[in-house]
């Protein structure tokens, strides 16, 4: 066994290595108010699957022996609403004022995304001021639909105007569809295909409508690995025009749009799926998440050992591991970054773990390139990074070279200021661009950080570089 993959496996084996660092941004808490409710109106099988026992304690246990160090906390399905606006509108209130008793008791290990009492929006925006202004929610959580109204639809408008003012997150999470085969629902549970559908829909409704664009400054996350999206979204750039030419569309910017969703690894345990996500996303925009108490902790300790041990041999993929599991949820939910966690998980992989974030960073990335893309893809390595050396301060030197005896080995010096510097181009609009557009171009690659010999010598070799006046 490779070394690397030892002591990673001896590191997630016992969880002692993550030192309580992972970020889970998909999690569930299931308060006995709201159970009442949900039963007193015969919706314990709404969705086709029994709501599962919850209490913060097994929770806690759960983020225990997974390695979890904050879970981000928001309202299960169904919607509590049932023709009673004042019923829902206590009982959300409820869960938010609840939420934040649990917040203020463990902030660093419980945050929680405040539930809205919609369909109703006079109602939802004066629970979004309140939750966000008052109790210190650290987002707001929308239902696909409420009880038929899509996210995207015109009458949510107000609503997105609030939340776009407070610069909310939303956490995006599927609800049973609108109308529904009920015969098919009960052969086939919400949760193996209509989850998915109904989050890609709701999604492409408010993509459609340019909403992200008209609203740019709320950051959305789409569950369950962006469900159907990276299917949908081709299709849906091939159709703009169509539709457009013939009237049936409006002005839509599906990139900028794209820009301002992430996603979540809920359900996901394969780089298969988090490489199909890469096609329409950028590595800082992919978190994970547990879905938790939906399935055992058993279970999802498994689950997420298995994706850590697949990310840790995974070439293209490992680069970002720290940045799926707890960098980008960290960034986008402004949580505290634990350095004592960071020294810790160090010293468990001295022979491994290189100190990014002091000193120099440098890397040869080796890549094999399909050759009917190579002239594409030279062009673009080529531009992004003449761009970041222009543009990053952080950035000394991109320099992509070939291999003489084989002009599909590339292989690109790397050198960074800091590792800060390097994350920072990693969230840059010119290397999304690039990562995005050539990542079906790679067929292998392999990142190869080095140690510079003599590092005080590097000032004098890139001035020498220099032409002559």
């Amino acid at each position: 066994m490779k070394p690397l993959l030892l002591v990673w496996l001896m590191a997630v084996s016992s969880g002692v290595g993550h030192a309580r660092q992972i970020v889970d941004v998909h999690s569930h808490n299931i308060f006995p108010f709201y159970r009442e409710v949900i039963e007193r109106h015969g919706a314990e099988m709404e969705e086709g699957f029994p709501l599962p026992a919850w209490e913060v304690d097994s929770h806690r246990a759960f983020m225990d022996s997974a390695g979890i160090g904050c879970t981000i906390l928001s309202m299960p399905a169904p919607q509590p609403w049932f023709g009673d606006r004042d019923e829902c509108r206590r009982g959300v209130r409820q869960y938010n004022d609840s939420c934040a008793r649990l917040k203020a008791a463990s902030p660093e290990r419980f945050r929680f995304c405040a539930s809205l009492p919609l369909p109703d929006v006079d109602a939802a925006i004066a629970e979004a001021v309140y939750a966000l202004d008052t109790l210190g929610a650290d987002g707001v959580k929308l239902a696909t639909n409420s009880r038929g109204q899509y996210l995207g639809d015109e009458a949510l408008d107000p609503l997105m105007e609030v939340l776009n003012r407070r610069k909310a997150v939303i956490v995006v999470h599927p609800h049973k569809p609108v109308p529904v085969n009920e015969q098919l629902m009960a052969r086939l549970p919400l949760a193996a295909y209509e989850y998915p559908a109904e989050t890609t829909r709701a999604l492409m409704n408010m993509l459609t409508r340019n909403l992200l664009v008209r609203y740019p400054d709320v950051k959305v996350v789409v569950p369950h690995g962006g469900s159907f999206l990276p299917l949908a979204i081709p299709r849906l750039k091939a159709l703009v025009p169509v539709l457009q030419a013939r009237g049936l569309m409006g002005e839509v910017n599906i990139e900028a749009n794209l820009s301002r969703l992430y996603y979540d690894l809920a359900g996901v345990t394969s780089p298969a799926v988090i490489r199909t996500l890469l096609t329409i996303t950028s590595p800082d925009h992919i978190m994970y998440g547990s879905d938790y108490p939906y399935q055992s902790a058993e279970l999802l300790t498994r689950n997420l050992r298995r994706l850590e041990a697949a990310l840790a041999v995974d070439k293209e993929l490992s680069a970002y591991a720290d940045d799926f599991l707890w960098r980008n949820a960290a960034r986008l939910f402004f949580l505290p970054v634990d350095s004592q966690s960071v020294a810790s998980l160090a010293n468990q992989l001295p022979t491994v773990v290189t100190d990014t974030d002091s000193g120099m960073l440098v890397r040869i990335s080796e890549i094999e390139i399909y050759p009917q893309y190579l002239d594409a893809y030279l062009a673009a390595a080529l531009e992004v990074g003449a761009t970041s050396v222009r543009e990053e301060p952080g950035v000394i030197a991109i320099y992509p070279m070939i291999q003489q005896r084989d002009s599909c080995q590339v292989r690109i010096l790397e050198i960074y200021a800091s590792g800060e510097a390097y994350r920072h181009h990693l969230t840059t609009p010119h290397f999304k661009t690039y990562k995005q557009g050539t990542l079906h171009m790679v067929k292998s690659l392999d990142l190869v950080d080095m140690i510079p010999m003599n590092p005080s010598a590097m000032s004098e070799i890139f001035l020498k570089m220099k032409p002559e006046k």
